[in-house]
C-alpha cells in the first residue's frame, strides 16, 4: 500500500500567514535601523528627490538585505525558523543569490500591484491604501490555492518552495537516582 502523504510537506497557509505578519514586525527593526543611517548620512541635504527616492531605495534594499541574506544563508527569517517553515531550492544545499534576489522582486506582487492602484486612482487616505494592499495580499495569497503544491506564485516563478520541517525530537529526561 502506497503512502499517500508526501514525503516532503507545504506549511499550511494559516502558519504562513503568521509568519508574514511576524516577519513584517521583524522587518520594522531593520527599516528603522536602515531609515536612522540614511536620515543621518543626509541630514545636510534639504528636501528636493534626493532624500525622497533615497529614502525609498534604501528601504527597499534594506528589506531585501534582510530577505536575501536569511534565505541563502539558513534558508529562512527568525519568523520562518520560529514556524519551522523553510525555504528551499531543488538540487541546492542552499538557496543561491539570484534565486534568493529573484524571489524577492517576485513577492513585491505582494503589495506592488495595490501601490500602482493607488497611484493610478489617486487613493492617497490611509484607509484607501490600506484597504487596496488588504485586497491585494488576499489576492496574492489566494495563488497557492491554484497551485498543487499550494506554493504562492512567486515560489513557482522562482523555482522555490516552502518546507515544513518536522518538530524537532525530545531528548527523553534522565532519571535522576534517589
Amino acid at each position: 500500500m502506497q503512502n499517500s502523504k508526501p514525503i516532503v510537506e507545504t506549511p499550511t497557509l494559516k502558519h504562513r500567514f503568521i509568519c508574514l505578519i511576524y516577519d513584517v514586525l521583524l522587518l520594522t527593526a531593520v527599516v528603522m535601523l536602515a531609515l536612522f543611517v540614511f536620515l543621518f548620512a543626509t541630514q545636510k541635504l534639504q528636501g528636493g528627490h534626493v532624500q525622497e527616492y533615497g529614502r525609498q531605495a534604501m528601504l527597499f534594499l534594506a528589506t531585501g538585505a534582510y530577505f536575501i541574506h536569511s534565505w541563502t544563508g539558513s534558508g529562512h527569517t527568525l519568523a520562518m525558523k520560529t514556524w519551522r517553515i523553510k525555504l528551499v531550492k531543488l538540487g541546492h544545499a542552499t538557496v543561491p543569490f539570484k534565486t534568493a534576489l529573484l524571489r524577492y522582486v517576485l513577492a513585491w506582487g505582494w503589495v506592488f500591484p495595490a501601490l500602482v492602484v493607488c497611484y493610478v486612482f489617486g487613493l492617497t487616505s490611509k484607509g484607501q491604501v490600506s484597504a487596496a494592499i488588504a485586497v491585494n495580499v488576499v489576492l496574492w495569497g489566494m495563488t497557492a490555492l491554484l497551485d498543487r503544491n499550494r506554493q504562492f506564485l512567486h515560489d513557482r516563478l522562482a523555482g522555490t518552495r516552502l518546507v515544513q520541517l518536522p518538530k524537532p525530537v525530545k531528548a527523553p529526561k534522565a532519571k535522576v537516582p534517589a
